[in-house]
């Protein structure tokens, strides 16, 4: 998904040519006055909000979006806190606009106009429109009944496969040898990925604490130098006051070896590739708890980024369900699992991709006193 961020937003509608590149954006931009008139429009907002720009400066913003709608709110925030504020999933339809439109909302305040915000509506899809956290989850355990079917009616017998190829081994000539030998080999590939599928079935409650993300990260990092990024520039831009995320630690270094690993073979031998891992607090990050109408943080974000060639645009879609790669010999499944493990925690994971930059963006909660928020919420069922 393209992002725009808000400081460049900011700079675009604030320049001598704004209109100019504002036009040229496929997401609809506003920029909101002190009191509360849209002040500017691009083409694209025209479009979204069905009214040419020279009636949307004569009107004030919450002419165009339903009573009580989160992105009134969502402004008042961003005044109070003279900061950038991310929603997601936020429907702002209405007889005017049009209903529904589920759209993610960037705002932030202009920094010489105390009281202007700059709006950025990101519009989803219908198949968007289910929850992330949902999407991450069920991307993985799409094959939850597979991988119990298959431990249980497929190791047994491979089981004996191997074993009567062992016997084999034995009593054949020389040259046969190679055939038991195969035959072995390739059982023990067999259940390998067998057991690595296993996993997204265990369905039992993960044992977690405080940690600090850096102590993990480099604990990543030093196997990584020590292994497959042994030749690999690894750049750091961390943030050191970030609170402790609530979680599973190996389970974590799970995850973050996966992405770094992924990385490494995306810029393979070239001598300019970089993998950059960074850590940010972003409080204006919310995500809708489904069933409810509970808005639980994730101020926490990990990001994994590489200069490679990107990920293919009709496989980005794909990127976290079973079985999907780009790798000859892959199984599809490392990313599926990252997924599960994520979402397990509470948290989302997403995927930005272009030529000479993808992010694997992780967005999780922080640890608080008394309990972790979203744990509280799972632990009742709601998911």
């Amino acid at each position: 998904m393209s992002e725009l961020t808000s400081e460049s937003a900011r700079a675009a509608l604030l320049a001598s040519d704004g209109p100019t590149i504002l036009d040229a954006l496929p997401h609809p931009v506003l920029l909101v006055a002190p009191d509360g008139v849209i002040e500017s429009a691009n083409m694209a907002a025209e479009i979204f909000m069905r009214s040419s720009a020279s009636f949307l400066r004569r009107h004030p913003i919450s002419e165009f979006v339903p009573f009580g709608s989160p992105l009134l709110t969502l402004i008042d925030q961003v005044r109070e806190r003279a900061a950038p504020v991310n929603e997601y999933k936020v429907d702002i339809g209405s007889p005017r606009i049009g209903a529904p439109k589920i759209v993610d909302i960037n705002a932030a305040p202009v920094a010489d106009r105390p009281g202007a915000v700059v709006l950025m509506f990101q519009e989803r899809t219908m198949a968007e429109k289910i929850d992330r956290q949902l999407t991450s989850r069920g991307a993985a355990r799409t094959v939850t009944s597979l991988a119990a079917m298959l431990a249980h009616e497929i190791k047994n017998p491979l089981s004996g496969i191997r074993g009567a190829a062992q016997l084999l081994e034995q009593s054949v000539v020389d040259d046969d040898r190679s055939l038991t030998r195969l035959i072995m080999d390739e059982t023990d590939r067999i259940v390998r990925l067998v057991d690595r599928m296993e996993v997204f079935s265990d369905e039992r409650p993960i044992e977690r604490d405080p940690v600090n993300i850096h102590v993990v990260l480099d604990r990543v990092k030093s196997l990584s130098d020590k292994g497959f990024a042994r030749n690999k520039r690894i750049v750091e831009i961390y943030d050191p006051s970030l609170p402790p995320v609530y979680a599973n630690k190996d389970q974590l270094i799970q995850v973050f070896l996966n992405l770094v690993k992924n990385a490494s073979e995306a810029i393979g031998d070239d001598p300019d590739g970089e993998i950059r891992i960074s850590t940010a607090f972003r409080p204006g990050v919310r995500l809708s708890v489904p069933g409810t109408e509970a808005r639980v943080s994730l101020p926490l974000e990990f990001c994994v980024q590489d200069n490679g060639p990107g990920v293919p645009d009709d496989l980005l879609p794909h990127l976290f369900e079973p079985f999907i790669t780009t790798k000859t010999n892959g199984s599809g499944l490392g990313l599926a699992l990252v997924a599960k493990i994520i979402g397990d925690h509470g948290g989302v994971i997403e995927c930005d991709s272009q030529r000479e930059r993808t992010v694997f963006r992780i967005l999780m909660p922080a640890f608080t006193e008394g309990g972790n928020p979203v744990s509280d919420l799972n632990s009742r069922g709601i998911e």
